[in-house]
């Protein structure tokens, strides 16, 4: 029988990827234990995509991630410069991963212009939040992954456990 993997964010994994070039602690006990398991690929699409650490920040202006995987969109930094191409090449180096290695299940940042499941910011650079997904979530999505948080690990668990 084929284990199941998980894609999960690389920040998740406490890996120093960023926008901020902080470091968010992994805390959890699951992500933890699958990563001993073997059962991880992390990644952080925005780097994968040719971000550098740190960088400005960015948001989805005029719509979400499958409307910029659809060109209707675009993901602007806070600087004004259009970063839409390296945030698509981040989501498609994503996906070749999920297909190469059969992952069905993704757990990614919350909120984030990339991996944002199911909000994220609004584009006004006011810390305000919209109903939408980031480029990656969006286009896993697309193709069949089913897509989580990491407030919803535990629902992660349920599907790798049962």
């Amino acid at each position: 029988m084929k284990k199941k993997m998980v894609l999960v964010s690389a920040c998740l994994m406490g890996e120093q990827v960023r926008y901020d070039n902080e470091i968010l602690p992994n805390l959890s006990p699951a992500l933890q234990e699958w990563d001993e398991q073997g059962l991880i690929i992390s990644l952080c699409p925005e780097v994968a995509g040719g971000l550098p650490i740190p960088r400005p920040p960015a948001e989805i202006q005029g719509g979400d991630g499958i409307d910029v995987a659809l060109g209707t969109a675009k993901v602007i930094d806070i600087n004004g410069e259009d970063v839409t191409s390296e945030y698509f090449n981040g989501a498609k180096e994503a996906l070749r991963l999920v297909e190469e290695n059969g992952i069905d299940y993704a757990i990614l940042k919350a909120w984030s212009p990339s991996c944002g499941s199911k909000l994220t910011y609004d584009g006004s650079f006011s810390d305000s939040l919209k109903v939408g997904q980031g480029v990656t979530a969006a286009l896993l999505q697309s193709k069949g992954i089913q897509v989580f948080n990491e407030d919803e690990i535990d629902l992660v668990a349920d599907l790798l456990n049962g």
